[in-house]
């Protein structure tokens, strides 16, 4: 059964997150999305991975977004504190790490500053700066004049200005949706809504968007420095980042298998039983070799 919980923090923020426990002995997969999004992005992974037989599955709305609303300070350090305070709560054993994109940052960051709780990750279209293409190359641009903007509308929702009410964002939903339309007219539907900040804005509070896309633009941390198993999946399309260098990159990883997957960047809505069956063979293999 999955169980619905939050998290109160110190500094008063509320944590959304839903848990998955078969209630066998004890692995864990951590589910973690990207730019505006919320934990519906892994609703049709849960619901069909043969993981959930013997691994508690945990996704998480990150703070800032959906069930944890929050319009303060959001990067790297936030995210990263935020999961291993769930973790810690729960009792968990080392997990590993699945995210994507901006999700992908954070595992890596997450096992860089907590060896002691990751046990692998899998990171799903990953952003390496050096990489960039497109939309996130000119965010990484406008990095340091966007600083003074995202502090200036911190205080305005200190003040209480901001948007009273978003709605709700279900991303299975959605993902089916968006499959049934790219059936008739290939990508173009796909990338006019996943990749329209328009869009993303309807659902995401703007300083949570606009600190989400400075924290995904300054890239991966350093690799070299992170000692557990890596399953790297790399969307071949290139929409955000340039696949070669992004694959070049990643060899930084002592330990890394790295899998190509015909998509333009969101590969959960794009390829999903590819996602589900490659994530489910590395953690299979995975769990074989802690048994060995």
């Amino acid at each position: 059964m999955e169980i619905a919980r939050t998290l109160i923090v110190r500094d008063g923020a509320v944590i959304g997150y839903r848990l998955w426990r078969p209630g066998v002995p004890r692995r864990v997969l951590v589910l973690v999305h990207g730019v505006a999004s919320n934990l519906s992005r892994w609703s049709e992974l849960v619901g069909t991975t043969s993981l959930r037989d013997s691994w508690d599955l945990l996704r998480l709305d990150l703070r800032g977004y959906a069930t944890s609303i929050h319009r303060g300070r959001l990067d790297l350090d936030v995210w990263c504190a935020d999961l291993a305070r769930i973790l810690t709560r729960e009792a968990c054993p080392p997990a590993v790490v699945a995210g994507h994109s901006l999700g992908a940052s954070i595992a890596v960051e997450f096992a860089r500053r907590h060896p002691d709780l990751a046990a692998g990750l899998v990171l799903v279209d990953p952003i390496v700066r050096r990489a960039l293409v497109g939309p996130l190359r000119h965010v990484a641009a406008l990095r340091a004049p966007l600083v003074p903007v995202v502090m200036a509308l911190r205080g305005l929702n200190a003040l209480g200005l901001h948007r009273r009410r978003l709605p709700p964002l279900d991303l299975e939903q959605l993902d089916q949706e968006m499959r049934r339309a790219m059936a008739a007219d290939g990508d173009a539907t796909l990338t006019r809504r996943y990749a329209s900040p328009f869009e993303d804005l309807k659902t995401t509070p703007t300083v949570a968007y606009l600190q989400s896309l400075m924290a995904v633009s300054r890239g991966l941390p350093d690799l070299a420095r992170v000692r557990v198993p890596v399953l790297a999946l790399i969307a071949e399309g290139g929409l955000m980042a340039d696949s070669e260098v992004t694959e070049r990159a990643l060899a930084a990883f002592p330990n890394c298998r790295i899998r190509r997957i015909a998509a333009k960047h969101w590969i959960p809505t794009e390829r999903p039983e590819e996602l589900r069956r490659a994530l489910e063979a590395w953690c299979r293999d995975l769990d074989g070799a802690v048994r060995r």
